[in-house]
């Protein structure tokens, strides 16, 4: 196994504008604190008896486990948003599931779909919701703008 099961997570969020979307997603990442990582993109699941922790400084090129919703744009003007949204079930044996969105919406839009996709993908496990948490960015864009959430796993 490459990384051992996940026990912990902590959710980000950011956004930014740059001379680039490319330059504008890196902002977006330092903007939300995870700068400077190595993202390693993952499916969905929050392993079961996972638990909250405080966001933490990585050390810098880390590899970093994450499910996460990006969006960029270089229409100028335009309103984008990201979220994430994680599906707590009843059960701390079961797994949770993360799900990630993003659009052209405003946040509070775009995490709701999030939110709604969360509790639907529990459902088809058959597997009763505790509660639903999610995070959002989102971002006007100056020349070219990025929005991110993300859900970090750790150990």
């Amino acid at each position: 196994m490459i990384f051992p099961l996940p026990t912990k997570y902590f959710m980000v969020a950011g956004n930014s504008d740059g001379v680039s979307e490319l330059n504008a997603f890196d902002g977006a990442l330092l903007n939300s604190g995870i700068g400077n990582t190595n993202l390693l993109k993952v499916s969905s699941i929050l392993p079961p008896n996972c638990i909250e922790i405080s966001p933490f400084k990585f050390k810098e090129g880390s590899l970093v486990p994450i499910a996460y919703s990006s969006i960029t744009s270089s229409v100028c003007g335009q309103l984008i948003s990201s979220a994430v949204s994680i599906a707590h079930p009843v059960d701390n044996k079961n797994c949770g599931v993360i799900m990630e969105f993003h659009s052209t919406d405003s946040r509070s839009v775009t995490e709701e779909r999030a939110q709604f996709m969360a509790e639907e993908s529990m459902k088809i496990r058959g597997v009763e919701v505790k509660y639903i948490q999610s995070v959002s960015s989102e971002h006007i864009v100056e020349k070219n703008g990025a929005s991110f959430s993300g859900v970090v796993l750790w150990t």
